[in-house]
């Protein structure tokens, strides 16, 4: 599910890195490790391999459970739902200075209807010439 993937890196046993960073389930740092390392670590405690920073050498995977993994999903489900830019656009909007009156009115019916639409709306004006 490539949502899924986005929302919160691989988790799991398909891992394409040779070499990672492991943090524990604590927090503490396990150091560098062979990927195979890694995951005989993972079966070991029964649990999962979460990618946490992947734009580094090497990739950082944190050791986690069922419910630590689905905890830290909502957690940023709740950010994403709280940041208000997330679906916003802008909408630009030029003009002469010397419009006439009927385009005028047209333009600024449309720039109410964007506003309603909870759009940003930068209106410019150019001098005639």
């Amino acid at each position: 599910d490539p949502k899924r993937k986005a929302a919160f890196g691989s988790v799991g046993r398909r891992i394409p890195y040779r070499i990672l960073h492991v943090i524990s389930q604590d927090g503490e740092s396990l150091g560098n490790m062979h990927r195979a390392e890694a995951l005989k670590l993972m079966d070991k405690h029964d649990l999962k391999l979460v990618l946490l920073q992947e734009n580094v050498e090497p990739p950082v995977y944190r050791l986690m459970t069922g419910q630590q993994i689905h905890e830290e999903q909502m957690k940023r489900a709740e950010k994403k739902k709280a940041s208000p830019k997330a679906g916003t656009y802008v909408k630009e909007l030029s003009f002469s200075s010397s419009i006439a009156k009927n385009d005028l009115e047209t333009k600024t019916k449309q720039i109410a209807q964007w506003i309603e639409k909870k759009c940003h709306v930068k209106v410019t004006i150019r001098q005639a010439k």
